[in-house]
């Protein structure tokens, strides 16, 4: 009876033998190209459809605020989609969207090729992003959720630091229609076999949180209800105002520090400000499971707007270098923070739909941010005016992030 494998003690989360941790890696590879293609790359885009099309950049730039916006609209059924049909099939289906994109984007000769493309883009970028990523790992993991999210995500600051500039090589070398070919192939090659190897059944962590005799709420009456509740409306519109901070101040970060201190230092600063993302989202991982995380939250709202008081009053090389360290630090926990503060105030029943809304909330957010830093710039002649804004956007999310709801309410 001892050998029957029915009465072996199961592998918990906390061990390297956790079949979780393998979907960590795939959720990692994921990430590297879903920011690398779906985020980081739209600069790309950009710049070489103006170059080589001639086209203007509000045109291009309005492409990549669709692709948010209709991205978002996707995001919210993220977690009705895992649930019904499964991670493995929904990463499959994430993967060859954004390959398709891909494709699609490397072939676009007329404006209205580029809105398509970039609508294919939103269906690959809901299947590959944050949204994806939290609700799979959510299936394998609840104890050790923090950390999985947290390695996970290190994928997406992979595919900024190494994918894009791969990207860019890649170009130079086989020309963009050659380069977009060569990484939906990559992706295909790489992605692909591993889903299909590594991810199988999903294990079903939520038995012991189910109520059998009472059924639970449909998807839409859980968004019904979330909308209306003070603890998630709090968790998002506060994470929605920082990262239409973060995103706006980051896009325009080069633009503001080339004139200061050189475009080698800007970009130096840029670099230093990415890696510290990665080193805070690595660090942050240890322990993030302990944490108070609405105030580790606004901890982290306040430094950052302590780094942008600085970065916009000293105007010393290596003072804005450490600002930018300062900043970036938290730039990758802002990402991973909301799906543990859900996790840990909300019924892990709901958790899908939750995440899934939150995001796309978010995503619409910041979406403007970037154009309402820059639309500000040029008004007033600089940007002291929008920095001040995203910092006082910081400000007013940290009291926001504080105010709790009701205790952990039950989705059934």
């Amino acid at each position: 009876m001892l050998d029957n494998p029915r009465h072996a003690t199961p592998i918990g989360e906390s061990s390297l033998r956790y079949e979780g941790w393998r979907i960590v890696a795939v959720c990692f590879l994921l990430a590297t190209f879903g920011w690398g293609l779906g985020f980081y790359g739209q600069s790309v885009y950009v710049a070489e459809l103006q170059r080589a099309r001639g086209w203007p950049t509000t045109l291009i730039s309005a492409g990549t605020t669709f692709f948010y916006l209709f991205g978002a609209l996707l995001v919210v059924f993220v977690g009705e989609a895992v649930r019904k049909y499964g991670p493995r099939l929904c990463l499959i289906a994430g993967t060859l969207a954004m390959a398709a994109a891909a494709v699609a984007i490397g072939t676009v000769r007329e404006p209205w090729q580029l809105y398509l493309a970039d609508a294919v883009l939103a269906f690959g970028w809901a299947g590959t992003s944050l949204a994806m990523i939290t609700n799979t790992i959510s299936v394998w993991f609840d104890r050790k959720r923090g950390m999985a999210i947290s390695l996970a995500l290190n994928g997406a600051s992979f595919g900024g630091i190494v994918g894009v500039p791969l990207l860019v090589m890649l170009i130079g070398q086989i020309g963009f229609a050659g380069a977009m070919y060569a990484a939906a192939s990559a992706m295909l090659v790489l992605l692909l076999p591993v889903i299909l190897l590594l991810v199988g059944r999903a294990p079903d962590l939520h038995d012991r949180h189910a109520t059998a005799k009472v059924k639970p709420l449909s998807s839409t009456q859980i968004r019904a209800w979330a909308l209306r509740d003070v603890g998630f409306l709090t968790v998002t519109i506060a994470f929605a105002l920082v990262l239409f901070a973060q995103v706006g101040f980051i896009v325009h970060l080069i633009s503001f520090l080339d004139p200061v201190i050189g475009r080698e230092r800007a970009a130096v600063a840029v670099a230093v400000l990415t890696a510290m993302a990665v080193v805070g989202r690595v660090l942050f991982s240890l322990v993030i499971d302990r944490l108070d995380q609405r105030l580790a939250s606004a901890l982290s709202f306040l430094s950052q707007a302590a780094a942008l008081l600085v970065v916009i009053n000293l105007h010393d090389d290596y003072v804005l270098i450490a600002a930018c360290a300062v900043f970036g630090f938290s730039v990758g926990n802002l990402i991973t923070l909301p799906s543990l503060v859900v996790q840990q105030e909300f019924d892990s029943a709901a958790f899908g739909v939750l995440i899934s809304l939150n995001t796309a909330i978010n995503q619409v957010t910041y979406a403007f941010g970037p154009g309402v830093v820059g639309a500000l710039r040029d008004w007033s002649g600089g940007y002291s005016l929008p920095f001040y804004l995203c910092i006082a956007l910081e400000v007013v999310a940290a009291a926001l992030i504080m105010v709790r709801g009701k205790p952990r309410a039950k989705m059934a």
